[in-house]
C-alpha cells in the first residue's frame, strides 16, 4: 500500500509539472471563479516549451517565484509625450519674458549712464568757464560760489572748499545767502571728515538764516556723527519746527530720543 501510495502520489506531482495550457487561469478567470491562482498558473504558456517539464526550482519541487517583469510597453512614452509638447509650448512666452526683462534692465542702464556722462560733461563746461574768469580777476563771489558747489558736485571737496572759502571772503551779497555758501563748507567738510569744523559751518548758516530747514538737517546729523544726541535732538526739533512735515527729522529726532534714553537707563 505505501509503494502504490507513493506512486500515486509522484503521478499527481507530474501531471501538475506538465505545462497544460487548458489548466493555466488568467488573473481575470481566477478573479472571477474565485479560485486561488498559484505561481505556476500565472506562468504565462508562451515562456514554457510545449511537451516539456518546466525546469529550475519548480521543477525541484520548490514554488516558482513571480515572472521577472516584461519591459514596459510603449504607451507609457506616448502618455509622456503630450506632456513634454506641453513644457516646449511653455519655454517661448517665459524666454520673452526674460528677454523683455532684461532689455528693461540694460535701457534703464544705458539710460542713466549716458545721464551721468552728459551732467558731467555740463559740469566741465561750466568751472572751464569759471576758472577763466577767476583766473582773468573777473571773477564775483557768486562765481566763487558756484564753482565751489560745481566741483563739490563732483566730489572734489579739496579744491571746492578753496572756491567756498574765497567766496565767503568777498561775499558782498546778502547776509541770509550767505548761509548757503556756510552749507556748502559744512558739506565739503564732512565729507573730509573733519565734523567739527562742519558743525562749525552748519551753524552760522542756521545763525544767517534760522528757516534753513536744510542746514538744520545737516547740523543734527553732524552731531550724531560726534555722538552728541542732545545737541543732535534740538537740532531736529529746530527743523521739524519750521517743516512739520520733515521725514528726515521727525525720524532722526525718534532715533535720538531712543538713544538719550537707553544712555540714560545705562548711567543709572
Amino acid at each position: 500500500m505505501l509503494t502504490q501510495r507513493s506512486v500515486v502520489v509522484q503521478s499527481k506531482s507530474s501531471a501538475s509539472l506538465l505545462p497544460c495550457p487548458s489548466r493555466l487561469l488568467s488573473a481575470r478567470d481566477a478573479s472571477s471563479s474565485g479560485r486561488i491562482v498559484t505561481p505556476l498558473q500565472q506562468v504565462p504558456s508562451v515562456l514554457v516549451a510545449p511537451g516539456r517539464p518546466l525546469i529550475g526550482l519548480q521543477a525541484a519541487g520548490r514554488p516558482l517565484g513571480p515572472p521577472s517583469a516584461l519591459p514596459p510597453s510603449s504607451s507609457t512614452a506616448v502618455d509622456v509625450m503630450p506632456l513634454f509638447s506641453l513644457s516646449e509650448g511653455l519655454e517661448t512666452p517665459i524666454q520673452l519674458m526674460y528677454l523683455l526683462a532684461l532689455l528693461g534692465f540694460l535701457s534703464v542702464g544705458a539710460f542713466l549712464v549716458v545721464r551721468q556722462v552728459l551732467i558731467r560733461r555740463e559740469l566741465d563746461e561750466a568751472a572751464k568757464g569759471l576758472g577763466e574768469r577767476i583766473r582773468t580777476g573777473e571773477a564775483s563771489c557768486e562765481d566763487y560760489f558756484e564753482l565751489g558747489v560745481i566741483l563739490t558736485r563732483k566730489k572734489l571737496f579739496t579744491q571746492a572748499t578753496k572756491n567756498l572759502e574765497k567766496a565767503k571772503k568777498v561775499w558782498d551779497g546778502e547776509e541770509t545767502e550767505l548761509a548757503q555758501v556756510h552749507n556748502a563748507l559744512g558739506y565739503c567738510y564732512i565729507n573730509m571728515d573733519r565734523t567739527d569744523l562742519a558743525a562749525a559751518e552748519y551753524k552760522r548758516a542756521v545763525t544767517l538764516q534760522p528757516g534753513y530747514v536744510t542746514a538744520w538737517n545737516n547740523l543734527g546729523d553732524a552731531y550724531e556723527k560726534m555722538k552728541q544726541w542732545r545737541e543732535a535732538l534740538n537740532a531736529y526739533e529746530e527743523a521739524v519746527s519750521y517743516a512739520p512735515s520733515n521725514q528726515v527729522a521727525l525720524q532722526r529726532s525718534e532715533f535720538c530720543k531712543e538713544k538719550i534714553a537707553r544712555l540714560s537707563t545705562t548711567s543709572l
